[in-house]
């Protein structure tokens, strides 16, 4: 970033930050009488790891385990676990960071160890084979997974991914990402409310603007204020010994692949998108018209529909 993009990503944070309360966390036991569900199970992992997840469908189906993207939870994967828990066994996660996943201030956190803990919930689970599914942030993760384990996956499924090399994207990261690449802007966003992130946030995620429902805003919100999650966002460590991906890493991916994006996102450009699925030899392309960042939500009955038609054809 050069000196005076950087200097105008602090002053508007600064500005955000001169009307923004500072804001203290919420309980552990408070955010799961809120958010948790009869399907929540819970898991220590490695790393001292205490991680949410919530198995739906049958025990003997094909198996979907979905990732969701940055800021958000695994609830943003309801529509499809509603649509497809009949004939998949769905495991959903909250990363380490989010949703009621709870992680020491040590934890690392990159798109390569969050594809080790899914590996071992995977084995926790004895689950051998499965689909991966990653939204956004979770997309990274999820190719990650397939470059580490391509022994253990049926399909790759990349929704709207933060997966493409950073020098070939279109487009401008989002205000949180700009803060989160420099120590000022880490401070920041460690200590403001929320709630200003996330309204911005999701006005620009949903094409839909009746989508960014005051329910969905407090529970991005509610979530981020979980104790350790901004601090260990904002620690600096992100990605760090995290060799980088480039063209060729897509072109050496030998797995079934489905690549989906809406048309309208203004969080990731599609184009990303149709550079993956350019790039990766086994992978089909849909885009959503009328659609913005989260195609699972504001689509979910075509999205839905599409990924069980790729993953009939897949088998």
């Amino acid at each position: 970033m050069h000196w005076w993009r950087a200097l105008g990503v602090l002053a508007a944070a600064f500005g955000l930050a001169s009307c923004a309360p500072f804001s203290r966390d919420i309980s552990y036991a408070t955010l799961e009488s809120r958010y948790a569900s009869g399907a929540s199970q819970y898991i220590e992992l490695s790393d001292g790891v205490r991680m949410h997840y919530r198995v739906h469908g049958p025990a003997t189906a094909p198996v979907l385990v979905l990732v969701h993207g940055f800021g958000a939870s695994l609830h943003t994967w309801e529509p499809w676990v509603e649509r497809l828990q009949s004939d998949y066994r769905i495991v959903s996660v909250d990363l380490p960071g989010h949703g009621l996943t709870r992680a020491p201030a040590r934890y690392s956190f990159s798109a390569s160890s969050n594809a080790e803990l899914i590996d071992e919930l995977a084995q926790h689970l004895n689950v051998r084979r499965f689909t991966i599914v990653g939204h956004s942030m979770g997309g990274a993760v999820a190719v990650r997974y397939a470059l580490a384990h391509p022994e253990k996956l049926d399909a790759l499924v990349l929704v709207a991914a933060a997966a493409w090399p950073a020098e070939g994207r279109s487009g401008r990261p989002p205000l949180a990402f700009q803060l989160l690449s420099n120590p000022v802007g880490r401070t920041i966003v460690r200590h403001i409310n929320p709630r200003l992130f996330a309204e911005r946030g999701l006005v620009s995620a949903y094409h839909d603007r009746e989508m960014v429902r005051e329910e969905v805003v407090d529970r991005y919100v509610d979530l981020a204020r979980a104790p350790g999650h901004r601090a260990l966002l904002s620690s600096g460590r992100n990605t760090r010994g995290e060799a980088p991906l480039t063209s060729e890493t897509f072109a050496g991916i030998a797995i079934n692949t489905l690549v989906m994006h809406g048309e309208n996102d203004r969080i990731i450009s599609v184009e990303d998108s149709r550079a993956l699925a350019s790039a990766i030899p086994q992978a089909q392309l849909v885009i959503y018209p009328n659609t913005g960042h989260m195609p699972m939500e504001e689509a979910p009955g075509q999205s839905a529909a599409d990924l069980h038609t790729f993953l009939g054809e897949s088998g």
